[in-house]
């Protein structure tokens, strides 16, 4: 019997999860991070692509020798990107200028064919990520390639119930909120429903820009945070599954982002700058000795340019 060979994508998920030592609450609380940026291509969307091509090859919608499409601000599409050259799937990518020109450049040197939709002014906006949707729709329908459509995809959940999993594990079950960004919901939605459904008792928080707030009630606007904030309520949100949503600002998010480089050596992205302001704003409220999860969504060497402005 032939055996299977490893790949890089073997080297998904188990990825550590680390306390802040500098960036700490005031009332005792600690926050821990997990350490995604350990994911072959820097990214928590490597779980997301994984699963959502191994399922789609399962049931055969994704047959041998077919192609990939995706509209994506990035990440997606670089472990997209990722999996389709180890497993051979011709991809196109329908992105914009609106996001870090290292996952651009990413995308293409692992194989992918991009299309990248102009955007206003370099922003996220409701418009942007509609007209990414519909570019890669028509492509799809064009070439009868199969369309991941991230936005609208469950297979991706089951990635996430596993990354709850290996947090619950991590932590033997002491841990008392999880606070994630909101992309595609997925993320949030997966991780929550594995926690809760070991405690109910754990508090799940949802970040989401304070720019284009619309998860809370706020009107759709633009933001500068790459990877989350579509501008519109995403199909796989759902009401109930966050105890709160707190608005952070790309002013915040990038302010943090920068803290957690140099002061904790974690070189991170905007979202996970909100992320960290939003699990800080949570554990004021919270017991001394209680313990707040959320996630390092990915490295900072997808935003050297953007950053760079910073320092």
């Amino acid at each position: 019997m032939s055996e299977t060979q490893p790949t890089i994508l073997d080297r998904i998920g188990n990825t550590s999860l680390l306390p802040l030592r500098r960036i700490t609450p005031a009332k005792g609380a600690r926050i821990l991070l997990k350490i995604e940026s350990e994911n072959p291509t820097g990214s928590l969307k490597d779980r997301q692509a994984l699963a959502m091509i191994a399922a789609a090859e399962a049931d055969g919608r994704l047959k041998p020798g077919g192609a990939v499409v995706e509209y994506t601000g990035g990440s997606t599409g670089v472990s997209l990107a990722l999996v389709c050259a180890v497993k051979g799937y011709p991809l196109h990518i329908v992105t914009s200028d609106a996001f870090a020109r290292e996952k651009l450049d990413q995308m293409r040197l692992l194989g992918a064919r991009l299309e990248v939709i102009p955007s206003e002014g370099g922003r996220t906006t409701e418009k942007l990520t509609r007209d990414m949707i519909e570019a890669a729709r028509v492509i799809a329908a064009e070439t009868g390639a199969f369309w991941t459509d991230q936005l609208r995809n469950c297979d991706q959940l089951s990635a996430y119930h596993r990354l709850g999993e290996e947090i619950w594990r991590q932590r033997e079950g002491r841990i008392d909120a999880f606070v994630q960004s909101v992309g595609t919901a997925a993320s949030l939605r997966g991780t929550a429903e594995t926690l809760r459904g070991h405690d109910e008792r754990i508090r799940i928080v949802a970040v989401e820009p304070a720019e284009s707030a619309v998860l809370s009630g706020g009107p759709s606007g633009a933001h500068k945070i790459d990877g989350i904030g579509a501008g519109f309520v995403v199909p796989l949100w759902q009401d109930g599954t966050a105890d709160r949503i707190e608005r952070v600002s790309t002013e915040e998010a990038r302010a943090m982002a920068l803290r957690l480089a140099r002061e904790e050596g974690l070189f991170c992205g905007s979202s996970t700058g909100a992320n960290v302001v939003a699990a800080l704003r949570l554990a004021e409220e919270m017991a001394a000795g209680a313990t707040i999860v959320t996630v390092m969504c990915d490295t900072g060497m997808k935003y050297l340019k953007s950053f760079g402005e910073l320092v």
